[in-house]
């Protein structure tokens, strides 16, 4: 089984396409370079771009795109976010520390050992 590279929200943000970068974009937790894809898309590569470098997930389920659309989706994966940064743990308010750890606010800790001990 192939490892799948993370990347966190910080890595994305650096690619979207200013200054020669690659355009990367995050949907469903998951890291699409689509640089070789905008000036093909459909609806014009100002759809693709206006989410460069960050997350388009509530635009692109909005939209309704077709089975084919996502299909071709899957050409463009590179990776996924990291495990802190996916956006169920985001809206719990996690956050990565500088040395990489995944840090969940306290609330959320103390009822995760209290699970732990109480069974």
């Amino acid at each position: 089984m192939a490892s799948t590279t993370e990347y966190t929200r910080q890595e994305v943000a650096l690619r979207d396409g200013k200054n020669g970068s690659r355009i990367w974009i995050i949907v469903r937790d998951m890291v699409y370079d689509v640089t070789d894809y905008v000036e093909d898309h459909p609806g014009g590569p100002e759809l693709v771009t206006d989410f460069a470098g960050a997350d388009g997930t509530k635009d692109f389920d909005d939209f309704g795109h077709s089975a084919t659309a996502m299909e071709m989706l899957k050409q463009y994966k590179i990776g996924e976010l990291t495990y802190c940064e996916r956006a169920k743990f985001q809206k719990k308010g996690s956050k990565l520390t500088p040395d990489g750890a995944c840090e969940m606010p306290d609330k959320q800790r103390s009822k995760r050992r209290k699970f732990i001990f109480c069974g």
